[in-house]
């Protein structure tokens, strides 16, 4: 039975592991988004956002607590100087995972996970705008106009040289 057993071990040992998730925490801090399997993504969801919750209130301890568990100086300040401000005002949910399919080699479920707000693909779709919606019945009559009068110069010219002739 695997009561209360709630982490995926992801086959290592407790050091690899946490060693893999700090450095997995600390590439997605820095580059924002990161490609790894699905299995590795929710782990590092589950590892890095109660760090950038801490990074939200910027105290000599939450900085000292964050970096125990980075081990990388320049993340920790990436993360409360730069991060912390964007995700200031949001409860919670700061990483997005975003699947890809499975890895050519051994089919393993491939994932972006990345942080919400600095992604500029999807920020760049929400903020476009909308265009008003044409009905059909409006398209089909500005193209009516212009098939008919185009219809109707060849017509009229057609009866022109016709009727020359027999006159």
């Amino acid at each position: 039975m695997r009561h209360n057993n709630k982490f995926n071990h992801l086959n290592r040992t407790a050091s690899h592991r946490h060693a893999m998730l700090s450095n997995m925490a600390t590439s997605l801090i820095m580059h924002k988004r990161i490609n790894t399997t699905l299995a590795k993504a929710k782990a590092l969801r589950k590892y890095v956002e109660p760090l950038i919750t801490k990074s939200k209130l910027d105290t000599t301890h939450s900085r000292r607590t964050v970096f125990s568990y980075l081990r990388n100086k320049y993340a920790v300040t990436e993360l409360f100087q730069i991060i912390s401000g964007k995700i200031a005002d949001r409860p919670g949910g700061y990483t997005r995972i975003i699947k890809t399919g499975f890895r050519h080699g051994d089919n393993a479920k491939m994932c972006f996970i990345e942080l919400v707000d600095f992604d500029e693909n999807m920020a760049k779709t929400a903020k476009k705008t909308r265009r008003a919606r044409r009905s059909k019945k409006a398209a089909q009559a500005e193209a009516a106009p212009t098939a008919a009068e185009a219809s109707q110069e060849p017509k009229a010219e057609e009866t022109a040289d016709t009727a020359e002739p027999q006159a």
